[in-house]
């Protein structure tokens, strides 16, 4: 199983951790979002190292469908709704920043950029849209609802942001990491007094950034209860229509589609992890009834750290941790969400606070309504008798028939049939 981007792509080879480092910086994670911030630290002149526990980008980064776009769903009805203008529009700003980013970098890279408009649809709902068009016309944002989509199937319509792009995540990593200071196979399972110890060595920082997925420090930040993780599932189809753009449903539960050469990439399937869901059946079932001239090529999966209220923890680890960092939660849009995380971060271990850093401040309220899901999921698995249990806290694992994994349900660690791990927080294998 394995994405199309990792066809004919060759990442640059990194060494391991021996002994003893000291940095200025320490980056914890070599997804897109710490070898983004070890970029910009380059750029700026800060003395740094990211230490990744594996290969770069042999996680999530590698399994994305890449969609580079500020239209997050339809979150800015709910952004305008609860936090007030100001707040949705810096978290507009934020995201529009980073779109121009990728377009000044991606001009010198070869890594399939192009600008693709992008469509939220909704099946049956005409009054969502509605309000999220309203919600963007009052934070001074000029989207459009369109009533006709080219999807095979209908739809109330959609909200388009026009302008917006793709483009190959692995391609253009290859190129804008290349010079920078990793060190990989160093899998860091604590820190301790601002140093990080690893299997084959210890580093030394002043300051930290946890870029992990899903952070590993449960001391602190409650991150335990702030982030679930979601997988889904992507086929790569050939001789399926091609596309004017980019499209999801507004619905969790619902399909997204995009174009990447000869194949339409067609993701959904989604759950919990841990818990049961469409998975690939779910979508070869629905290619087989709208594409059935299509080939499937491909097919893999993603797993994304959900925040509570649809906005990412970006910043200061907790309140209390002025020299640790982190940037998690990015609810299924890491391309943006990874650039911000990049230039904020790189600003704040320099001094320096964004004005829109408030917005992702990882201190903000918890209470939400998906917190008491978190927390009734987190008891009933504390509490379910099994054999099988999660090093991270304990939880009961639940078997990933289509992945041939043990899943758990509570903070998302996966392991293989063997025990071996897959995906964090936890940090080892199972016992």
């Amino acid at each position: 199983m394995q994405s199309v981007w990792n066809e004919n792509i060759s990442l640059p080879q990194f060494p391991r951790l021996k002994g003893t480092k000291k940095t200025d910086v320490l980056i914890i994670g070599g997804g897109l979002a710490g070898i983004l911030c070890a970029y910009y630290l380059k750029q700026k002149g800060v003395d740094y190292i990211l230490a990744e526990g594996g290969k770069i980008c042999s996680g999530t980064t590698a399994n994305t469908t890449a969609k580079i776009t500020s239209q997050h769903g339809l979150i800015y009805y709910k952004l305008l709704k609860k936090l007030g203008t100001e707040k949705a529009s810096m978290y507009l700003h934020a995201n529009q920043t980073a779109l121009k980013e990728y377009q000044k970098l991606c001009a010198n890279i070869d890594c399939d950029y192009e600008i693709k408009d992008n469509y939220v649809y909704s099946v049956d709902n005409i009054s969502l849209l509605e309000k999220e068009f309203y919600a963007l016309s009052k934070i001074g944002y000029k989207a459009h609802i369109v009533k006709n989509v080219s999807l095979p199937f209908k739809t109330a319509g959609a909200v388009k942001f026009s302008s917006q792009a793709q483009f190959d995540p692995l391609k253009f990593i290859s190129v804008l990491c290349k010079d920078l200071n990793i060190l990989e196979n160093t899998f860091v399972r604590e820190i301790r007094d601002n140093t990080a110890l690893a299997d084959s060595g210890e580093i030394k920082a002043d300051k930290i950034i946890i870029a992990t997925h899903f952070p590993f420090i449960n001391k602190h930040g409650s991150y335990f209860l702030k982030l679930y993780q979601h997988r889904s599932y992507v086929i790569a189809l050939q001789n399926a229509p091609k596309l004017n753009g980019m499209y999801v449903d507004e619905s969790k539960k619902g399909l997204s589609f995009r174009n990447y050469g000869e194949y339409l990439l067609l993701g959904g399937g989604s759950h919990r992890t841990g818990k049961k869901g469409g998975n690939w059946s779910e979508l070869r079932s629905f290619a087989a009834r709208y594409y059935p001239n299509a080939k499937e090529k491909y097919h893999w999966a993603a797993q994304d750290c959900m925040s509570l209220d649809g906005i990412p923890y970006i910043g200061h680890y907790s309140k209390r941790m002025n020299d640790l960092y982190v940037a998690t939660g990015f609810n299924k849009w890491g391309m943006t969400s990874s650039m911000v995380s990049a230039m904020l971060l790189s600003d704040m271990v320099c001094g320096k606070k964004p004005v829109w850093a408030e917005v992702f401040d990882p201190s903000r309220s918890i209470l939400t309504p998906q917190l008491a899901v978190n927390a009734f999921e987190a008891t009933v698995n504390l509490l379910t008798p099994t054999a099988k249990r999660c090093p991270h806290l304990g939880c009961a694992l639940k078997w990933n028939s289509a992945e041939h994994s043990w899943d758990c349900p509570c903070h998302g660690s996966r392991f293989t049939n063997d025990g071996i791990l897959i995906e964090n927080p936890s940090t080892g294998n199972l016992k």
